[in-house]
């Protein structure tokens, strides 16, 4: 299966991202990789686009910034590119975990290694939505609100796809 048909999967059917709980982990890290990817890209760019306009009016600090860029940059990309990591992650860690008890209350059959999986497609949406909340002032705290709630909500429809548990006699 190929990258850009999850990601569109991800944004357009829900439905479908209960399937992709069967997927082999290392196509999910490779997803998982892209979306950092372009993350790190973006603020790399917005990192870049900021450097480049002198709001600092010190001259030698300004000197000093002119005469390392070479190596800022660099730096800057990979400890963004870490940061990134670890955050999204953690995130989904955090909402696989949410989905898991999620999952015991819609009485549904998965595990943790599944859920994790889905959700990794799940937070799609929201990876986006906090990219364009950059060009958007004052909105941060409305657009992580939305982002969680879409999230979840994506889980809760791919859930209703998961396998029910037995009825116990």
């Amino acid at each position: 299966m190929k990258h850009s048909q999850l990601f569109i999967d991800s944004l357009i059917h829900p439905k479908k991202l209960a399937a992709y709980r069967l997927l082999p982990i290392g196509k999910v890290i490779q997803y998982t990789f892209l979306l950092i990817t372009i993350v790190t890209v973006f603020s790399f760019g917005r990192f870049s686009a900021d450097m480049s306009i002198n709001t600092i009016d010190i001259s030698g600090i300004t000197e000093y910034i002119e005469q390392i860029k070479w190596l800022l940059y660099p730096v800057t990309f990979i400890m963004l590119f870490v940061m990134t990591t670890m955050l999204i992650f953690g995130q989904i860690a955090l909402y696989a975990l949410a989905g898991l008890f999620i999952l015991k209350i819609m009485k549904r059959r998965g595990e943790y290694r599944h859920i994790w999986r889905t959700t990794t497609f799940a937070i799609t949406w929201a990876i986006i939505l906090s990219m364009l909340a950059e060009y958007l002032p004052n909105v941060a705290t409305i657009i992580s609100i939305l982002s969680l709630l879409l999230t979840l909500t994506l889980l809760i429809v791919a859930f209703t796809k998961y396998p029910k548990q037995p009825i116990s006699k």
